[in-house]
């Protein structure tokens, strides 16, 4: 993050900005400016950038608050009262802090120059919004349709106030962003569109990079993104243009501008409602957009596009955050499987299947009548359904497309997921049981349908291959420890313990607990959260990392500015082996957390990350072995590799009484390279498969073996390259542990890269066999 010293202009031009300023124009500006620089047809704008919102907090005296409430908040995320009180107060902070005089001049002059009483659309566009491991889909606020100076500065405020809103908080507790939101926003000219929608460049519900889809609308794209019609879906043969699928939605309305310049709600005539909104042109000018957004990335994008009159627009583009382990082949409609005891049939959403019993809900202010791994059903969704989506089995909608906020919520929180089920909330009741098919688009049944619980689908549906590699998973959660546990896992190879131990505290200091005497408090929460995982796997092992919180996270926690040190560089600072080592109550409570676990469930381990030094080591080994834990049967000490010292001090350290080392190779590649792995601006000299980190890790797998202790690696690479995937296979390394979306592909470059190994080994022998016959 920037030092709150730094500034830069507080109003930015949208072609002056590159996916670098992303921490300035958020994700959202920061890409629409990629896109103008790729030649692609993007409405003028401009960014208020996420400088300008901190020093109007700043100047308005909320800054502190702002913060201290937020941290609170985030530890709260279950308790929906709570959470909803807290947000209000935040979204009260803001509003009361008026933009700064520069601010607001810069605002109205980059509006006026867009032309005189211009309509314009004003988007969040938050930090870290639409990246690569988060979409925040719909989370934060956006405005159509604004004209005038007043409106406009009220339209920036209020998506400033969209940061901090239950479903905002729940989300990003969700995928563990725990610093304080920032917030740029995107002003742009107002598209008056005749038609709109999105298109993703791979199958979002199958996973199938040679397709295409594009869902559409008349009017706005609103009511697609939204899910507040079925929209029609095509699918497309990116290599040839061919339509290989045609659905055609139900649009009962569509959004306009109204005579009054707001949003209005138009129904459409009974001709309208089933007709096709694309024509074959609009197919290939859209079809050729989305493929060049893609071909500039050069991944996978999710765009939104709007056509206006002739022209044909890009408004929004963004990674796809959600491909994961999805099937490969593409399900018509009429290519489902013929079932027995199909119940209703909608478009495949999320994949995977669960069942359950139904809980009928009409608004999100239902959710708390929701039971934990009950089957949601509803109208619609938007994002202020998020945190009941996250306790859900699986989500059933009656309109909405498989590119709606709420499938790709879904998605991101491996819900499967139907969408588009006509009549769902008449036809399927309250109470009774059903499986929903998130992968064909069907609900079934339970009674004819067998029970099971969430599994996402393997690539094309094949079994996969057995590796003599382990496949581990890294966790961070209880909460989806028993879906993940039922894929082809061998155990968790990282449980990383920050998240747990966030949601242990209540967002608080642990330095709090203690003054308080709220030790147990503590201890027992971990064990909770600890032993769920535990239970999920056993008696396959989960390696549990040791918090590994550098000192400016832990400042962010209610408290800690009155504990924790100001860091330059806290990436190499205080943190990990070291901080036990000087902290050792701290570091107590968790061994006391991970003994009463292993009472009832011996498969959990222990792993010291960031360990620098042979004396660090020593004396927190000597913490260990001196706590029940320590006195355990059957414990195995890991240690991270992620500082390059270990290469030379692994033998010693094995001595010392490490039985297992797990590489972590985004650490190691930074330590190795010098380069700061969360650097957008060196990003191009961050390579996992540098020839120096290769060789580090190569050294490091070599030791385990030669002294028979096991070796792993923690990172993505393996699943997204086959040849770094086969280079640890062939230096000997004994297991790899990804992310739960990565594991199916991680095994199968695995498997490819064993099968390759052991056929040049067979060719080896059956040269020499043949050097050795007489001529």
């Amino acid at each position: 993050m920037r030092d709150a010293t730094e500034t830069c202009a507080p109003v930015r031009d949208l072609a002056d900005i590159r996916l670098t300023d992303a921490d300035q124009a958020g994700g959202k500006g920061a890409n629409l400016g990629e896109l103008i620089a790729a030649g692609l047809p993007v409405p003028p704008g401009f960014v208020v950038t996420c400088d300008a919102y901190r020093a109007s907090m700043r100047a308005g005296g909320v800054d502190a608050e702002l913060a201290a409430v937020h941290r609170e908040a985030l530890g709260i995320v279950d308790d929906p009262a709570r959470l909803d009180e807290l947000c209000r107060r935040m979204r009260e902070l803001v509003h009361s802090a008026d933009p700064t005089p520069e601010l607001r001049d810069a605002i109205v002059a980059a509006y006026h120059a867009l032309g005189p009483h211009a309509l314009v659309a004003v988007r969040s566009s938050a930090a870290g919004e639409d990246g690569r491991d988060a979409s925040f889909a719909g989370m934060n606020r956006s405005v159509t349709n604004i004209t005038g100076e007043h409106d406009l500065l009220d339209a920036v405020a209020g998506c400033w106030a969209s940061l901090f809103t239950p479903r905002v908080l729940t989300y990003r507790a969700a995928r563990g962003f725990t610093e304080a939101p920032e917030m740029a926003v995107v002003v742009q000219r107002m598209i008056a569109a005749d038609r709109a929608g999105v298109a993703f460049t791979a199958d979002p519900s199958t996973g199938n990079r040679g397709h295409l889809v594009i869902e559409a609308a008349f009017g706005q794209g609103e009511v697609v993104v939204s899910g507040k019609v079925q929209p029609d879906t095509y699918v497309v043969e990116k290599a040839t243009g061919r339509v290989v699928d045609t659905n055609i939605g139900i649009k009962p309305f569509k959004i306009v501008r109204g005579d009054d310049g707001r949003d209005a709600v138009v129904e459409l005539d009974p001709d309208h409602v089933n007709a096709q909104v694309l024509s074959d042109e609009d197919l290939h000018r859209i079809t050729e957009l989305a493929i060049a957004a893609e071909r500039h990335y050069r991944d996978p994008q999710d765009i939104e596009w709007a056509i206006e009159g002739e022209a044909a627009w890009l408004v929004q583009a963004r990674p796809i955050t959600t491909l994961g382990s999805a099937p490969t082949a593409t399900v018509a409609p009429d290519e489902r499987p013929s079932r027995d005891g199909v119940l209703l049939n909608g478009l495949p959403a999320a994949p995977g299947t669960a069942g359950g019993r139904v809980r009928v809900l009409r608004t999100p202010a239902d959710g708390p009548l929701l039971r934990d791994g009950e089957v949601l059903v509803a109208p619609m969704t938007n994002p202020d359904w998020l945190p009941t989506i996250r306790r859900a089995a699986a989500l059933v909608t009656e309109s909405g497309g498989m590119t709606c906020h709420a499938a790709i919520v879904a998605r991101e929180l491996s819900v499967p997921c139907v969408v588009g089920a006509r009549s769902a909330t008449t036809l399927l009741k309250t109470g009774a049981l059903v499986t929903v098919d998130g992968t064909h688009g069907q609900i079934l049944d339970s009674a004819v349908a067998a029970p099971v619980s969430v599994v996402t689908a393997p690539p094309g549906g094949s079994a996969a291959p057995v590796t003599a590699t382990r496949i581990y998973v890294n966790l961070a959660f209880p909460d989806t420890a028993e879906a993940v546990a039922a894929g082809d896992v061998d155990g968790v190879g990282l449980l990383r313990a920050e998240m747990m131990l966030t949601d242990a505290l209540g967002g608080r200091h642990p330095r709090t607990l203690i003054a308080r005497g709220e030790q147990s408090t503590l201890v027992t929460a971990m064990t909770t959260s600890i032993g769920r995982i535990a239970a999920a796997f056993a008696p396959r092992p989960v390696v549990y990392r040791a918090t590994d919180f550098r000192s400016n996270e832990f400042r962010n926690l209610a408290g800690g500015q009155d504990f924790e040190p100001v860091e330059h560089n806290p990436m190499i600072g205080y943190r990990g082996c070291y901080r036990y080592v000087k902290e050792p109550d701290l570091f107590t409570l968790e061994l006391t957390a991970l003994a009463e676990v292993r009472d009832q469930y011996p498969n959990v381990h222990l792993m010291i990350p960031f360990v620098r030094t042979r004396w660090e080591l020593d004396e927190c080994l000597q913490l260990v072995d001196g706590s029940r834990l320590g006195r355990q049967r059957g414990l195995h000490r890991w240690i991270m590799a992620e500082v390059p010292s270990v290469v030379h001090w692994l033998p010693t350290y094995i001595g010392m009484g490490i039985d297992g080392v797990s590489i972590g190779s985004n650490d190691l590649t930074q330590l190795m390279l010098g380069v700061d792995r969360d650097s957008e601006i060196c990003a191009e000299v961050f390579d996992e498969a540098d020839a120096a980190v290769l060789d580090a890790i190569g050294s490091i797998v070599a030791t385990a073996r030669k002294f028979d202790i096991p070796s792993s690696l923690c990172g993505q690479a393996p699943s997204s390259n086959p040849a770094f995937a086969e280079r640890l296979v062939r230096m000997g390394i004994t297991s790899i542990s990804v992310n739960p979306d990565a594991v199916a592909k991680t095994r199968r470059a695995v498997a490819a890269a064993e099968q390759r190994l052991l056929l040049d080994v067979v060719r080896h022998q059956d040269d020499n066999s043949k050097g050795n016959q007489p001529r």
